[in-house]
């Protein structure tokens, strides 16, 4: 069924940092849609462009109706005027992208952007009267026999850098339930090993110890990698579960790297300055190394700079063979990025972030690159999010196997893991074939 695109309204909204954001109404003959932007708080200079309003006197300058604007009185009508079906999702995305005309989106925002594609995208699976998941798996070129893979949730449970008020340096400490044998159990073994967590941060640091991050993982007046790990450690333990959660990290380094020394501050965030915190790449790289050898890690994201290349190519020649190396900032979901990584051998995973790219097209063909690159692909969520469920859907139709979306706390992050269910549920229901990636996260997406 084809359904023509009536009206595109949109309003400010706020995310779950209390910033505005965009939220996108897409009217069609079959119903309306509704897509609600993320935002991010450690970005790459890299991404598309988020435009805000600039005017200090209002939300901090962090306004977004410069954006609402470009959707109600650019982008709207003239996606009216165009005629283009929302089962076009490509031929729309280049459309908005030919309406902006810059290699940023700078000119009408990637945000308000990405809220159009995304409306669009859930529209065109109502026409097609299919589930939002089956319909980007069309997009994506998936085979209609597939079978579906449920993803291992990656729970950012212990929080640092710009998402937390402690003086961990590192950004998110993950726990992954690899030894689940469903969505539904993965959900099971992550919710007890974060409460026996939570107690064991009361116990050892006080109730005011277990209080969160923007990502709803607790922020204990911690400071060093080895703390947090060990943390996890004696919670998964206590949860009897030791040997079926591992874990994963993204220190996301760009944050404290400097430029100018070529230097990586674990110490950034702290206000009295300790002997052996300013690390080069080299320490660094024997740094990780050595934590990859204690402890249980099967996923490392963002350890160095954006630009730091030389440092992420010996990295990955040294321990790509055993961690998945994630890239975000360097990457930025991001075709040409991830060419050049490629060609570099800097790391061997994109972490696919629909808003640093700014379209839904955009992010299939980041997905279809890193693929054919013999890369995994580690969707996820921002530390500025919104209860829109859209990457839920978006894992399962890629069924690359793994994704993040924070802790199992706080509404904007459970609404994935929620979905997620219900999308293992109905599948089941409906007979089809279905499995849960575990310990094969990374391959997933090629088997």
């Amino acid at each position: 069924m084809s359904s023509a695109i009536t009206k595109v309204d949109a309003s400010q909204i706020f995310d779950s940092r209390g910033n505005p954001t965009v939220q996108v109404d897409l009217y069609a003959e079959h119903g309306k849609f509704t897509a609600m932007v993320p935002s991010g708080a450690s970005t790459s200079s890299y991404e598309a462009c988020e435009l805000r309003d600039g005017d200090k006197t209002k939300y901090g300058g962090k306004g977004v109706f410069k954006a609402v604007n470009n959707v109600r009185t650019v982008l709207g009508p003239e996606l009216v005027s165009s005629r283009l079906s929302p089962t076009s999702q490509s031929e729309i995305d280049a459309f908005l992208r030919k309406l902006d005309g810059t290699p940023n989106k700078s000119k009408l925002g990637a945000n308000a952007i990405l809220g159009v594609s995304m409306a669009v995208a859930r529209a065109g699976a109502a026409a097609s009267n299919i589930p939002l998941y089956d319909h980007l798996a069309n997009l994506f070129g998936a085979k209609p026999d597939r079978e579906y893979v449920m993803p291992v949730p990656f729970f950012n449970v212990l929080n640092g850098g710009v998402h937390s008020g402690n003086t961990l340096a590192p950004q998110e400490f993950m726990i992954a339930p690899v030894g689940a044998t469903s969505f539904e159990e993965a959900m099971q073994l992550g919710t007890e090993c974060y409460h026996q967590l939570k107690s064991l941060i009361a116990e050892k640091y006080g109730k005011a110890g277990t209080g969160i991050g923007d990502e709803g993982g607790f922020a204990p007046p911690i400071s060093t990698f080895e703390e947090a790990f060990d943390l996890l450690t004696a919670a998964v333990e206590r949860a009897g579960h030791t040997g079926r959660v591992k874990f994963g990290i993204d220190p996301a380094s760009s944050e404290f790297y400097s430029t100018e020394t070529s230097k990586y501050n674990l110490g950034f965030k702290a206000e009295v300055k300790k002997e052996g915190q300013i690390q080069s790449s080299a320490q660094m790289i024997k740094l990780y190394s050595s934590l990859l050898k204690k402890y249980p890690i099967v996923l490392l994201e963002d350890p160095f700079a954006e630009d730091d290349w030389p440092a992420w190519t010996e990295f990955c020649k040294l321990e790509g063979g055993r961690v998945e190396l994630v890239g975000d900032d360097l990457l930025s979901t991001n075709v040409e990025r991830i060419k050049t990584a490629v060609e570099k051998k800097a790391c061997n995973s994109l972490l696919l972030k629909v808003n640093q790219i700014g379209t839904v097209t955009e992010s299939l063909d980041a997905a279809h690159l890193a693929h054919s690159s013999h890369w995994s692909t580690f969707v996820s969520h921002r530390s500025g999010e919104t209860t829109d469920s859209f990457i839920a859907d978006l894992v399962v139709a890629l069924g690359n196997g793994h994704l993040k979306s924070g802790a199992p706390a706080r509404g904007e992050r459970v609404a994935k893991y929620n979905r997620l269910l219900e999308i293992e549920r109905e599948l089941k229901q409906s007979g089809k074939r279905v499995r849960y990636a575990g310990e094969g996260f990374r391959t997933a997406w090629g088997q």
